[in-house]
């Protein structure tokens, strides 16, 4: 019998904010332990949490990127649970009332029909981070510096149906939270933790099996290496005649294995109760529209967009598209050109060369996007070669100002008198004898060798449709 995975993700964001979510403690990595803490964070008697405004907002904002429904009432609730890194006793959450539901992302994926696929998203809902527990040879400790930092729990629908679409389901939505100013999703730093639930069912069937949790992938490589494991164990044991049961297990990077770490619990084994502590969410209107505001073209769309809108190929688009801050630039020095392309080549070759080379950032240029333009329109027009260019790009890289003034100014106008190529082109079949005479003989390769000379000795000025055409019409007479 042929069986399928069903697999959805629960991804833990930690939000992009200064302070944490219920305090003024800095949001910060690297400290030393239990430094950014307060009686709020320890969970400590009497002290009374206030909601972070900006880690409200960044939940609606991933609201509106996803294309949730924003529900205009949501609350927070207690989970109730008992382990060293919660101080508590406790996860302020939210449960059946989250701050944002529905939505769906759309990412590319060789394996969708047209290379498309979508998850929807189940909910994106907001809550605390808990402390870090450490072990060591003899103890373990723990650290409650990241204890109550906003955190982002977003919740697909079992969409996902092998390793590899939910490997590029994870990078999509990423993308997606960088761009929109959520997190910098730094792995590294813990600022992104994913869990998965995966079960198998015989193919064509739409009843789910029983689902089992995979814990501790500290990267979205580790849960594709989990879930390759995962699903052939699983397929393996219901083929056998096996019973599955609902449980979390462990990834064992290392070893490449999960292993059983407890029964899965279900939500009244948390004893879910609503903060006493906290009120109501309830967004106005104009708050709302202050969130809206801040949504930005997703990774996805823009790619698409520079396809559709300025005939980019898809791996030149791909590039413009990560790199939001070159993708700016290319589109205000696009806008108005006749040849986009060739914008875009500059753009993503010759710039990015020089920022490489220089260590500077877009932010940094001297010329304008105008400039850009300009300089495509002259090698377009036939006014100067693309050797030519090249002097005049690294001229505006360095000081600014105009591509047509820099080659009136230094003359670096293309020479399209034939007569003087002519004499060019009789000087140097002269002093090159055997590429000559290979052409002459059928080599049609040597004609290139040639034409590079003619340039050389043009100084990049000579016109090289007209510098190809007199060569071969000399070494042929």
């Amino acid at each position: 019998m042929e069986y399928e995975a069903v697999i959805g993700l629960e991804t833990h964001v930690q939000l992009k904010t200064r302070s944490k979510m219920w305090c003024g403690c800095a949001n910060a990595f690297g400290s030393d332990p239990n430094t950014n803490v307060c009686p709020v964070c320890l969970g400590l008697p009497g002290v009374l949490p206030v909601a972070n405004e900006e880690a409200l907002k960044l939940t609606v904002l991933t609201g509106y990127l996803l294309g949730c429904e924003i529900p205009r009432h949501a609350k927070f609730d207690r989970k109730n649970y008992f382990y060293p890194d919660s101080a508590k006793n406790y996860q302020v959450t939210q449960y059946d009332r989250p701050s944002t539901q529905g939505g769906r992302l759309e990412f590319e994926f060789k394996d969708a029909p047209g290379g498309i696929a979508c998850v929807r998203i189940t909910r994106a809902h907001l809550e605390e981070d808990v402390g870090k527990n450490s072990h060591f040879d003899r103890h373990s400790g723990v650290d409650f510096n990241r204890a109550g930092v906003p955190l982002l729990e977003i919740v697909s629908e079992p969409d996902i149906s092998s390793a590899d679409m939910a490997y590029a389901y994870l990078n999509a939505l990423r993308d997606v939270l960088v761009r929109g100013g959520i997190s910098d999703c730094d792995m590294e730093k813990g600022m992104v933790r994913c869990d998965v639930n995966i079960s198998v069912r015989p193919k064509g069937e739409t009843t789910l099996g029983a689902k089992i949790e995979i814990k501790n992938m500290n990267s979205f490589s580790g849960a594709r290496r989990a879930l390759e494991h995962e699903i052939p164990r699983q397929v393996a044991a219901v083929s056998r005649g096996e019973k599955l049961r609902q449980e979390t297990r462990r990834w064992d990077d290392v070893a490449g294995i999960t292993e059983p770490m407890r029964s899965k619990e279900d939500a009244h084994d948390y004893r879910y109760l609503p903060e006493p502590d906290l009120m109501p969410f309830e967004p106005t209107d104009g708050w709302l529209a202050e969130v809206r505001a801040r949504v930005q073209e997703l990774p996805l769309a823009r790619k698409q967009r520079f396809i559709r809108e300025h005939g980019l190929p898809p791996g030149v688009a791909e590039v413009l598209k990560d790199n939001v801050a070159l993708g700016d630039l290319f589109e205000a020095a696009a806008t108005g050109s006749a040849n986009p392309k060739a914008v875009a080549n500059w753009v993503i070759n010759d710039l990015s060369a020089k920022l490489a080379g220089s260590s500077t950032t877009v932010a940094d240029i001297k010329f304008t996007p105008a400039a850009l333009r300009e300089l495509v329109a002259l090698v377009d027009s036939g006014k100067i070669s693309h050797p030519i260019a090249q002097q005049v790009f690294s001229d505006l890289f360095a000081d600014g100002g105009s591509p047509a003034a820099i080659v009136e100014q230094k003359g670096l106008a293309q020479m399209s008198d034939s007569g003087a190529i002519e004499r060019m082109a009789d000087e140097v079949i002269a002093a090159n004898p055997g590429p000559a005479a290979d052409f002459r003989a059928g080599k049609a390769a040597a004609l290139n060798f040639l034409k590079g000379q003619l340039m050389k000795l043009s100084k990049g000025k000579a016109n090289p449709g007209i510098a190809g055409e007199v060569l071969e019409r000399r070494l042929r007479a």
